[in-house]
Order: structure tokens, then C-alpha cells, then sequence
């Protein structure tokens, strides 16, 4: 006769196992519904890198978001500008903490090559494991600020939660030329903070219900 502890067990294990599930299927059903063109084992990485970031968050506290619901969140507010950016051989990521938006952009893009720039170790190796165990040969992870970067132009610049507007195009000067694209997630405040803007840049701003994204050097 099966004990009661071990039917607990097997219910919570089912239930765990069908919640996770759901999860990964409202997020494919809302990037399939918003006609974002990903690469067949996307989800499958995607799987796998939330699975590291859980272990690693227990241990190193790489990301405020504990939940899976809120990590797909994240994820979805990371990719969504998949589908208005222009094809692009390469993008560099200031500020990528722990994946958000520079590493799954990465996976969703294995033809761009992309370059993580994080200054803080814990993180920086957090992105080099996801970066070796999914075989993510379009990564590279500098632990560095970026400012002690070395200057090279890239044909898009993003960041997320790093700092302003301003002192993001200041971060940026030795990483573009007039052809480069930046694009910065940001809230409502944007508008605010465009307006400090010191350089004239054709911009325009593509809003979803929880983001504002800055798109800069496009009209």
C-alpha cells in the first residue's frame, strides 16, 4: 500500500511538472500570437537557461525574479524587439546581468554575433557556463566595464536597467558610428529622459504594455 507521504509526492511532482508546462506553453502561444520569428531550438535553450538560473539564483542571487512566471516575463520583454529590429551582424549588450536582454537575444539570433558585457564576476560566469553549455558559439562574455573596453563598432547596442538614456550614448561613443542602432529598454520615463538627450538622433519608441523601447538611430 502506498504510503500517503509518497502520493503527496507524486501529485506535487506531477502538478510541478504540468504548471511548468504551462508556463513554457502561454510563453510560445504569446510569441507565436505576436508573430516573432525565433529558431527551432529556442525553446529548448530557453528551458535549459532558465534551469541554470534558478540553480545559480539560490546560491548567487543573480536576478530579483524567484518565479517562473516572472523569468518568462522577463524573457518575452527581452525577445518581443525580434520583431522590429533590423537584421544585424552584430550587437553588444551593456549591463547583460544575469541574460536580460543580451543572452536571450543571443539564442534568439545564433547569426549575430554578440558580445555580453558585464563587470561583475559571479554574473560573467554565470553567462560563460550558459554560454558553453547550450553552445552558444555567437557569445562572447567580457568581464569588464564598459568603459575599460577596447573601441570597436557595433551595428546595434542594447542595454536594460543599466542608467539614463544620457549617460547610456555617453557608454557607448567608442562602440558606434553613424550607422549603429542602440536600444534601450525603458518605462515610462523615456520621454523624460529623451529630452536630456544631448544628441540628435532619429528615434522612435515601440511601446508594450509593461515596456517602452527606445529605438535609436532609425526613424
Amino acid at each position: 500500500m502506498l504510503s500517503l507521504s509518497f502520493i503527496n509526492l507524486f501529485v506535487y511532482f506531477q502538478y510541478h511538472t504540468a504548471y511548468k508546462k504551462d508556463i513554457l506553453v502561454d510563453l510560445k502561444a504569446t510569441l507565436s500570437k505576436d508573430d516573432i520569428t525565433l529558431p527551432e531550438n529556442f525553446f529548448y535553450n530557453i528551458q535549459k537557461y532558465k534551469e541554470h538560473l534558478f540553480k545559480w539564483n539560490k546560491i548567487h542571487n543573480m536576478t530579483g525574479a524567484k518565479d517562473e512566471k516572472t523569468i518568462d516575463e522577463f524573457i518575452y520583454d527581452a525577445v518581443f524587439p525580434v520583431s522590429f529590429l533590423p537584421k544585424t551582424k552584430n550587437l553588444m549588450d551593456i549591463g547583460t546581468g544575469a541574460g536580460f536582454p543580451g543572452m536571450i537575444l543571443a539564442i534568439a539570433l545564433p547569426e549575430t554575433k554578440v558580445t555580453l558585457v558585464e563587470p561583475l564576476t559571479k554574473r560573467a560566469s554565470f553567462l560563460q557556463f550558459v554560454k558553453a553549455d547550450l553552445k552558444l558559439d555567437n557569445v562572447t562574455v567580457v568581464k569588464k566595464r564598459v568603459e575599460e573596453m577596447p573601441s570597436q563598432n557595433f551595428e546595434l547596442i542594447t542595454s536594460r536597467a543599466v542608467t539614463d538614456t544620457d549617460m547610456l550614448l555617453k557608454l557607448s561613443e567608442n562602440f558606434r558610428d553613424e550607422n549603429s542602432k542602440l536600444l534601450f529598454y525603458k518605462g515610462e520615463k523615456v520621454y523624460d529622459e529623451y529630452e536630456e538627450v544631448n544628441e540628435t538622433l532619429a528615434h522612435k519608441i515601440i511601446k508594450t504594455k509593461n515596456r517602452h523601447y527606445l529605438l535609436l538611430g532609425e526613424d
